[in-house]
């Protein structure tokens, strides 16, 4: 069975597949995952112990598909968080795992026995899915943003997704949306993330419910109950988001908005709210389809998997 590594780095967590690709991957033929497993990032442990992890697990996933398919993996795929430069393979730097500057690719590579590998960003490499395989495979245009601990998006153009000039492109949570608020980690103050993440509203609802330990999910029930500090706390927090998506529309004209991620688990306690919260706010523009991401915390899996799958398909054509 000819297969591929995926590999999707997060902060505090690792998921991995091998995934088949003996037929295109597609909206009506999607990936074919033939294994699937997790680890520990292990970020507790220094920059240097996550990238050995990473190389790893990696490393045990060849040896696997080797043994139980009769041949190693015929490319790599692996999504990392933080900044990424994905013409030179480079890890760049990520706040929350430590490290800066490590060449990715050309490690993994070297671990593999030199198999080609792609390395991606997180947010993009699952944006990448869900135009392919997931909720955006019907648009030419899309934005994908998830609501986690932080806020990111992905910009979808004809297919692929674009990184910008310089790796970059899409930080809708970095677009300032209440001027001189919250200081945030990029340095300014009143970002779209510090508003409207899910680790900004289960921050918010913490402090209104008197419970240090309360989440985001635990916001949205309160809502769906019809408590009323909730409320404030949930409405504030779409008002920002709405502001955010709009200026994201308002640049990039997209024919869908994807959100995803912990605060679009929520369902209709988000989504209606937010459709009605944008839809006042548009004038000229054409207002897009507001929808949920369709695979879930998959996404970034499936994606590396797709990048892993367009180096092999880069090679043929050549």
């Amino acid at each position: 069975m000819r297969h591929v590594i995926a590999l999707d780095v997060g902060g505090t967590g690792m998921k991995a597949a091998l995934v088949g690709v003996d037929a295109a991957p597609t909206g009506r033929t999607p990936p074919v995952l033939l294994y699937e497993a997790r680890r520990p990032t292990g970020r507790e442990r220094g920059p240097d112990a996550v990238v050995e992890a990473i190389l790893d697990f990696a490393a045990e996933l060849r040896d696997l598909g080797t043994a139980r398919f009769g041949a190693p993996a015929l490319a790599a795929g692996v999504a990392v968080p933080g900044i990424v430069d994905e013409r030179s393979g480079t890890a760049v730097y990520a706040a929350n795992l430590g490290w800066r500057d490590v060449p990715m690719r050309a490690l993994l590579s070297e671990r593999l026995g030199g198999v080609p590998v792609a390395l991606g960003h997180d947010v993009r490499t699952g944006g990448l899915a869900e135009g392919r395989i997931g909720a955006g495979q019907d648009a030419d245009r899309f934005l994908f943003v998830p609501l986690g601990t932080g806020i990111a998006g992905a910009i979808g153009i004809g297919g692929r997704i674009e990184a910008g000039a310089h790796g970059s492109a899409g930080e809708i949570g970095h677009i300032v949306v209440r001027p001189g608020g919250r200081a945030c980690g990029c340095g300014q103050r009143g970002c779209l993330e510090t508003l409207a993440s899910a680790a900004a509203v289960g921050r918010d609802w913490a402090a209104a419910c008197g419970d240090p330990q309360a989440s985001a999910a635990d916001a949205a029930k309160a809502v769906e109950f019809g408590d009323a500090r909730a409320h404030t706390v949930w409405h504030n927090a779409v008002d920002a988001l709405a502001d955010g998506l709009v200026t994201g529309l308002t640049l990039l004209d997209p024919k869908t908005l994807i959100i995803g991620g912990g605060l679009a688990e929520a369902g209709d306690t988000l989504f209606t709210p937010l459709r009605e919260a944008v839809r006042r706010r548009v004038t000229f523009q054409r207002l897009p389809s507001i929808v949920p991401a369709a695979l879930g915390d998959a996404a970034g899996c499936l994606g590396a998997g797709l990048l892993a799958w367009d180096l092999l398909s880069t090679e043929v054509s050549a």
